[in-house]
C-alpha cells in the first residue's frame, strides 16, 4: 500500500490497559503531544486522590498552558484493594466519587471545547463496578466530532474494542512489585 492510500481521522479513541506500569504515563506523554499541537486538552483522575508527582507536574504547566489545559482530581483512592485502600471510605462514596468524575470527563469530552480528552484510570472504576460499561460506552459513542478521547486503567472491557481505533495492552514481563518492592516515587508515582 502506498502512504497516498492513507488517510487521517477526525478524532480517534485511545485505550492504554493492562496488569502493568506505563498507562498513566502514556496518557501524560499523549498529554504532552496534544498540548504541543497546541490543543485544549482535559486530564480527568479517576483514582488518585493523593499527591502524586504527576499533580506537581500538571499544576505547573497549567501556569504555562492555562486554560488550554484542564485538571481534574476525582476518585477516592483504591476500590477494594485490601491494605492499598483508604481507610473509611464506604462503597457509596467510591461510587459518588466515580459518578461526578465520569460527569467532568463527558462534559469535557461532549462539550467540544478539548481536542483531547484524557480519562486517567477510568477503565479501573468500570471494572470494579464503580461505573457501569454502558457509560463508559456511552462517553466514547458521545464525544464531539473533533475530540480524542483517551482510556487508562487495568481491564478495559472487551466488548468495547469495537467502538475504539488504538488499544495498548501493557503486559507485564518483569515487576519489582512481586519481590515486594513499593512504587517508585517519581517513576510509578
Amino acid at each position: 500500500m502506498a502512504f497516498e492510500d492513507f488517510q487521517t481521522k477526525q478524532s480517534v479513541a485511545l485505550v492504554y490497559t493492562g496488569e502493568s506500569k506505563g498507562k498513566t504515563s502514556a496518557g501524560l506523554g499523549l498529554m504532552a503531544r496534544g498540548l504541543g499541537n497546541r490543543w485544549n486538552v482535559a486530564f480527568i483522575q479517576f483514582i488518585k486522590y493523593w499527591g502524586v508527582s504527576e499533580h506537581v507536574f500538571i499544576r505547573d504547566i497549567q501556569q504555562v498552558y492555562k486554560d488550554r489545559l484542564y485538571f481534574y482530581k476525582g476518585g477516592k483512592g483504591f476500590y477494594n484493594a485490601g491494605e492499598l485502600s483508604p481507610q473509611q471510605v464506604s462503597q457509596e462514596q467510591h461510587i459518588q466519587a466515580a459518578e461526578e468524575t465520569y460527569q467532568e470527563a463527558y462534559q469535557a469530552a461532549t462539550s467540544g471545547k478539548y481536542q483531547l480528552v484524557i480519562c486517567d484510570e477510568i477503565n479501573n472504576a468500570v471494572h470494579d463496578g464503580l461505573l457501569t460499561v454502558d457509560k463508559l460506552e456511552k462517553l466514547i459513542k458521545d464525544r464531539a466530532e473533533d475530540t480524542s478521547l483517551c482510556l487508562t486503567g487495568r481491564d478495559f472491557p472487551e466488548k468495547l474494542l469495537k467502538h475504539v481505533d488504538i488499544a495498548t495492552d501493557m503486559h507485564k514481563i518483569k515487576h519489582h512489585f512481586d519481590d515486594k518492592y513499593l512504587a517508585n516515587k517519581g517513576i510509578d508515582f
